[in-house]
């Protein structure tokens, strides 16, 4: 779910920096958000300078070895925001620690819950919670970098939504299969 809202986010800005480009070219604020000019070999417009520049990953190899501090601050940005997006999905989609220890227990009262855990089983489970969500969100963005640096066709984030989608459906599709076989690979996801 991270690479899907940094998708998202970033294509929110690259709009706006595109419009503001093309309504304001000379205006302060619209070259801060970015200056958008066409490739050599394509009709795509491309970020050259402002914050949009920095949130466009490098096309090639070549480009990255060759601007080094846009390279570290894209890969900075793709890495941070994904990590801070896992984590702040963990929280709001119902899987915080909370969220765990209540399925875990079969309490629904949050003070019971308190009562029987313990103060300090809950830290617990909010650190590893926390932890693990973001750990996995920064690794889903290096991810994405390093499938956009490496030339896959389409973008790196591209490929890591459809396979996201994907496997969610396959999940799906094995617990509502009726096999015996099914239902215990089932039991292993």
């Amino acid at each position: 779910m991270p690479i899907m809202l940094l998708s998202v986010r970033t294509s929110n800005v690259f709009i706006i920096s595109q419009m503001l480009t093309s309504r304001f070219p000379v205006q302060l604020f619209g070259q801060v958000q970015g200056v958008w000019e066409s490739a050599d070999d394509s009709p795509q417009l491309c970020a050259v300078f402002g914050i949009a520049y920095y949130m466009y990953p490098p096309h090639t190899m070549k480009e990255a070895l060759l601007d080094p501090i846009y390279t570290t601050l894209h890969i900075a940005f793709v890495v941070s925001a994904c990590a801070l997006f896992s984590k702040t999905w963990i929280e709001i989609s119902g899987s915080g620690p909370w969220d765990i220890a209540k399925k875990a227990q079969g309490s629904t009262d949050a003070y019971d819950l308190q009562a029987m855990a313990g103060h300090h089983e809950g830290s617990e489970l909010k650190c590893v919670i926390s932890t693990a969500a973001t750990f996995g969100g920064a690794i889903l963005g290096l991810m994405s970098v390093f499938a956009d640096l490496m030339g896959a066709i389409g973008s790196g984030t591209g490929i890591l939504m459809a396979v996201t989608i994907i496997y969610s459906y396959w999940e799906i599709g094995i617990r509502e299969s009726g096999g015996t076989e099914m239902a215990m690979l089932g039991d292993l996801l």
